[in-house]
């Protein structure tokens, strides 16, 4: 009779071998998105442009010595990367969110693929603010030389927000908060701030009421005018916007939860959009997320006029990738 940790799971028609706790999970789900990610079966490449070098960005009274950042979620803290890639060879990461008490997430399978790309319903899991304060980021303090940390804040009420940027607001390894006012698998918080005006000056006002630092709101793309909401980001504190988080999704039967976000190559042309319409109605700074797969899509962000480009499913498939953008934006 095999062991637990020795069983074989199905998922969506393959099996892959199960190991207990959640590294064998990501492990097998990291393999099929290479596959739908960094693989999709699309229409040709688009032919390599050579375009000018882009280095240093200055942000938030700082300098990123190049403007690729892992985005929330792909990474956790650093460490799940740090024997993979040099985090130093980046712009920064942005931290899993962070909550005030520890979440276990929504139940497996939490990664299901397809064609353009996969839909995730991880449920904001995390240790908790305290852990979170106590070992992580004087972890990344410790590690990092150059790679600015901004750490994604979520919760279920403005309170809870409040409660994670008085306790990290004092540490030194923070660059910035992402507010996180979007996220499309909780069933309290998130997008039920970001999609409502009166909401989200409230979070923002609050979250800019006790952070000693920089604050940029992550906003959705299914607001129906996002630049709005930018603004009412902007006219509450906030320094910038990252456009944009995953959108509401579903693929029957093959997520735990139901639901959850759409991410990957799908996405690009959405955030490619939304960084437009923000940037053409306001002077403030974007941080484009979605669909980034090659140099080629980061410079379509650039070209939007986002200040930086956070790399997120593509990460997940392939952690070298934001690494080999960043050196090919570096090349010109």
């Amino acid at each position: 009779m095999p062991r637990p940790a020795e069983r074989r799971i199905r998922d969506g028609g393959r099996v892959a071998g199960a190991r207990a706790g959640r590294a064998g999970r990501e492990h097998a789900e990291r393999r099929g998105l290479r596959r739908a990610v960094c693989c999709p079966r699309a229409g040709p490449a688009r032919p390599a442009v050579r375009s000018a070098p882009v280095s240093a960005i200055e942000l938030f009274g700082t300098t990123f010595h190049n403007p690729i950042l892992l985005a929330a979620g792909t990474a956790g803290f650093g460490r799940e990367l740090d024997d993979v890639i040099d985090l130093d060879l980046l712009g920064g990461i942005v931290t899993k969110a962070v909550t005030p008490e520890p979440r276990q997430g929504h139940p497996a399978l939490r990664v299901a693929e397809f064609r353009g790309g996969m839909l995730n319903a991880v449920g904001l899991a995390n240790p908790g603010v305290e852990r979170v304060a106590a070992h992580e980021l004087p972890w990344l303090a410790q590690r990092l030389r150059r790679a600015r940390v901004i750490v994604n804040v979520a919760g279920a009420t403005v309170t809870d927000y409040v409660r994670v940027i008085e306790r990290l607001t004092p540490l030194q390894a923070i660059t910035a908060f992402e507010i996180n006012a979007s996220c499309p698998n909780t069933k309290a918080g998130g997008l039920e701030f970001g999609a409502d005006p009166v909401g989200l000056a409230d979070l923002v006002r609050a979250c800019r009421r006790v952070s000693t630092r920089p604050l940029t709101v992550k906003l959705s793309p299914v607001l129906p005018d996002i630049a709005a909401m930018a603004r009412v980001a902007r006219e509450e504190g906030a320094e910038a916007v990252t456009l944009v988080n995953t959108m509401p999704g579903l693929l029957d039967k093959r997520l735990g939860n139901g639901s959850g976000g759409l991410s990957g190559p799908a996405l690009l042309p959405i955030g490619l959009l939304a960084t437009r319409r923000v940037r053409e109605r306001l002077d403030m700074p974007v941080i484009g997320v979605g669909g980034v797969r090659n140099v080629a899509d980061a410079r379509e962000y650039l070209a939007a006029g986002a200040a930086l480009v956070a790399i997120g499913t593509a990460a997940l498939a392939d952690p070298r990738v934001p690494v080999r953008i960043a050196r090919e934006l570096n090349r010109g």
